[in-house]
């Protein structure tokens, strides 16, 4: 028995994989966080959709192992890649106790890709994703891995940069940033990517400082190099140095 953990992209139907359609097609019975389930009804309204609230996620994964055990094909669905702050480790984690079923996590289009090739191409050379929720992992650490991210001059990918609780977040993020990049440093942000209301803005990390973003806003801040060329935001590879 088989439960397919499904990265779903963005949330379009043209920023689903085929992979990831050929999955949830397949499969009898769909988990996934409600926000989620609501997105995929429309596009496979014949299917069963079992769903969680936020911060469920533990119990969502028993649900669908237990539901794969049962016989039954299921996907749990997630947004973005299923690995990329997605449920395939969890589920792999929590499947020690189903030794019958067979975890397959099937890729998505994370946000820092999709969301990048919105603006331009500001991930061309190295880069770091960090995500500012602490509810899993302690500010001291995400702290300290904007500061090396900052200093070894990556560009920086910042996924949950705010919610209601957590208003400031990007703006001490970029407090610290600050310290080690230029506050001319070009960077981006783009909400509801593939979504209604999708808009994207480029700025310096100067006025990023200042912005107002939500969980659903994936934030770019370029390295030493990063320009705006055409009105893109692009991060050039070097090919010009050679």
């Amino acid at each position: 028995m088989k439960l397919y953990v499904v990265g779903f992209g963005c949330g379009s139907r043209e920023g689903m994989t085929l992979e990831a359609e050929n999955a949830i097609k397949s499969s009898d019975l769909i988990v996934g966080y409600t926000t989620y389930t609501d997105i995929l009804t429309k596009y496979f309204p014949e299917k069963t959709f079992l769903s969680t609230g936020m911060r469920m996620e533990k119990e969502r994964v028993k649900m669908a192992l237990k539901c794969a055990k049962s016989g039954k094909n299921t996907a749990l669905v997630c947004s973005g890649d299923s690995s990329v702050y997605g449920m395939a480790g969890l589920a792999i984690e929590m499947s020690a106790d189903f030794p019958s079923v067979e975890i397959v996590a099937v890729a998505g289009v994370t946000a820092a890709l999709s969301g990048g090739a919105i603006l331009g191409a500001p991930l061309t050379h190295d880069f770091a994703v960090i995500s500012l929720s602490d509810l899993l992992t302690p500010p001291e650490k995400i702290e300290k891995r904007l500061r090396l991210a900052s200093q070894a001059d990556f560009t920086i990918v910042i996924y949950n940069p705010s919610s209601r609780k957590r208003a400031d977040y990007l703006a001490k993020a970029c407090k610290i940033m600050l310290e080690y990049k230029s506050p001319e440093t070009v960077c981006g942000y783009v909400r509801n990517i593939g979504r209604e209301g999708e808009n994207s803005k480029i700025m310096t990390l100067n006025e990023l400082s200042q912005e107002s973003v939500d969980m659903f806003t994936t934030v770019f801040v370029g390295n030493s190099e990063t320009a705006v060329i055409r009105g893109k935001m692009v991060t050039p590879r070097g090919y010009f140095n050679v």
